[in-house]
């Protein structure tokens, strides 16, 4: 059981604690909150992209805001490249394509539509960097213009070599017609040795063959006379 101290007044110690840290916690709850806010208005992009050199690549972007629009609110999208306040490589109003990025860029994106996607054709290895989008509007307020904090870091890969390899029943086939060839050019024991002995045989007989006919002939002519 926790022991608590009395104070002259009836108040006791951790009775004042508590009233102490209550303003602390008050103050650190509510800096938390405003910390948690969500901005009103910001340019949302993928973080990441990765695309192969000579090919090309699209980056989403979209955008919101709480303002109400003008009449004629007279959007315009914008690229910068390398980081947050580098060079503008495109500005949709003007036509305007960076020299690095001349017939590579295409905008697809209209107003007063508040998403769209920029592509990038025939990738090079310079263009891998970071891109950022950037909105420019009037609103019945004034003019307003933002960007994407982080933007978007595009990785450019190097197509890599495909390899041609054979189906294992085209190599089969392969080492199935080797082994055909390699057993052509290869006699089987068996039948050379059954080749060997049928000429032995047929040597012997045409051997013979005159000596018998000699031997029956003296033995007609040494018959006596009837």
């Amino acid at each position: 059981m926790a022991l608590l101290l009395s104070i002259p007044g009836g108040i006791r110690t951790l009775d004042w604690i508590l009233l102490l840290l209550l303003p602390a916690a008050c103050l650190q709850a509510g800096n938390s909150a405003g910390s948690n806010r969500e901005r009103p208005f910001g340019v949302n992009q993928p973080a990441q992209l990765s695309g192969v050199q000579g090919g090309s690549i699209e980056i989403p972007f979209s955008f919101y805001f709480p303002w109400e629009l003008a009449k004629d609110p007279q959007m315009r999208i914008l690229w910068k490249w390398k980081h947050f306040h580098g060079d503008f490589i495109y500005i949709s109003s003007l036509g305007f394509i960076h020299e690095h990025f001349k017939d590579r860029l295409i905008l697809n994106w209209t107003q007063p539509q508040t998403s769209g996607v920029l592509r990038i054709l025939d990738l090079k290895e310079k263009d891998q960097t970071v891109y950022f989008c950037r909105v420019h509007l009037i609103t019945r307020g004034g003019t307003e213009s933002w960007q994407s904090i982080d933007g978007t870091n595009l990785t450019i890969t190097h197509e890599e070599t495909s390899t041609t390899i054979q189906s294992p029943s085209i190599v089969t086939s392969a080492v199935t017609t080797v082994g055909l060839e390699d057993t052509e050019g290869q006699r089987n024991p068996s039948l050379v040795n059954l080749g060997g002995t049928v000429g032995v045989v047929v040597g012997t007989a045409v051997l013979i063959t005159p000596v018998c006919v000699l031997m029956v002939v003296l033995c007609w002519k040494q018959r006596p006379a009837d």
